[in-house]
C-alpha cells in the first residue's frame, strides 16, 4: 500500500517538473524575444522615427509614412471589422441559437479564424487588386478587416451568451420589441466585452504582413490617399529586414518595438476591462 502511494506520489512529481520545465522554457523563449527586441529596437527610437519618412539605403530617417499608413488601414479594417463582426455575433447569439444555420454560420467563422493570413491576403488580391489593376490602402484595409472579423464575431456572440436572460425578460416585460431590448439593453451590459474583442481584433491585425504584402504592397514616399499603394508598419520591417544597410535594419528594429510595445498595451487594456467586465 505504501509502494502504490509512493508511486503515486513520485507520478506526480514528475508531472509536476515536466509542467514546470515547459513553462520555464516557454517563458526563457518570451524573455529573449523581449530582450533582443528592446537592446536591438531602443536605439532607433526617438522623434525623428515618427517624424521623417523612410530613408533611401545608406541615409538616416524614419517610420512615418508606415506608422501613418498602419493607422490608416488599420483603423478601416477595424471599423468595418466591428460593425459586420458586432452584427454577426450578435445574430449567432440571439437569433440563431440551436439553428442549423447558426451552427454552419459558426464553423465557417471558425475556419475563417484560423485561415492562414496569406490566403487571405491571395483572396483580396483576386477580389480587389488584379481587376482594378494596382494596389492600394483599401485592399489592405479590406484584407485586414477579413482577418478581425472572425475574432470579433467570437467574442461578440460569447460576450452575448453571457448575459443574463433576465435583461431580456425584463425589457420585454416592458412592451419593447426583441431588437430594441438588444440594443438598449444587452449591447449596453456587454459593451466592455464587445470592446475588449475589438482590441483584440486590432493587437491581431496590427502586425500581420502577409496580407499587405498582396494588396497595399507599399509606399517609399507619404501617403494618406487609401486609393494608393500605401505604406505599414510589417511590410516596412519585411523590406528593411531583409536588407543589407544598417540604418534600414536599425529602424526595421525599432518597427518592430513599436508594434510590440502597441500590441502589449492594447493586451492589458484588453484584460483590464475583461476584468472590470467580470467584476461587474
Amino acid at each position: 500500500m505504501q509502494s502504490r502511494a509512493a508511486q503515486r506520489k513520485l507520478a506526480n512529481g514528475i508531472f509536476v517538473g515536466l509542467c514546470g520545465l515547459a513553462t520555464a522554457i516557454a517563458l526563457a523563449f518570451l524573455v529573449a524575444i523581449l530582450w533582443t527586441l528592446i537592446s536591438k529596437g531602443l536605439s532607433g527610437i526617438g522623434a525623428t522615427l515618427f517624424t521623417i519618412d523612410q530613408p533611401a539605403p545608406g541615409s538616416k530617417g524614419g517610420l512615418r509614412n508606415a506608422i501613418v499608413g498602419s493607422l490608416i488601414m488599420c483603423g478601416m479594417g477595424m471599423a468595418a471589422a466591428l460593425v459586420i463582426g458586432i452584427l454577426a455575433g450578435t445574430w449567432l447569439a440571439e437569433y440563431a441559437v440551436g439553428t442549423k444555420a447558426g451552427a454552419i454560420v459558426r464553423f465557417l467563422n471558425d475556419v475563417l479564424l484560423s485561415a492562414p493570413s496569406i490566403l487571405i491576403g491571395l483572396f483580396v488580391y483576386e477580389l480587389l487588386v488584379a481587376p482594378f489593376q494596382g494596389f492600394s490602402g483599401y485592399a489592405g484595409a479590406v484584407a485586414l478587416a477579413f482577418v478581425a472579423t472572425p475574432i470579433v464575431v467570437r467574442t461578440t456572440e460569447d460576450i452575448l451568451l453571457l448575459q443574463p436572460a433576465a435583461l431580456r425578460e425584463a425589457g420585454m416585460a416592458l412592451g419593447a420589441g426583441r431588437a430594441l431590448v438588444i440594443r438598449r439593453i444587452v449591447w449596453r451590459a456587454a459593451r466592455t466585452g464587445l470592446l475588449t474583442g475589438g482590441l483584440l481584433g486590432f493587437a491581431r491585425i496590427s502586425g500581420e504582413t502577409a496580407p499587405l504584402l498582396f494588396t497595399s504592397l507599399g509606399n517609399q514616399f507619404y501617403n494618406a490617399n487609401p486609393s494608393q499603394p500605401m505604406a505599414s508598419l510589417p511590410t516596412t520591417i519585411f523590406q528593411f529586414a531583409l536588407s543589407a544597410y544598417d540604418e534600414w535594419q536599425n529602424l526595421a528594429w525599432a518597427g518592430a518595438l513599436l508594434i510590440a510595445v502597441a500590441v502589449l498595451v492594447v493586451n492589458i487594456i484588453g484584460r483590464i476591462l475583461a476584468r472590470e467586465s467580470h467584476l461587474s
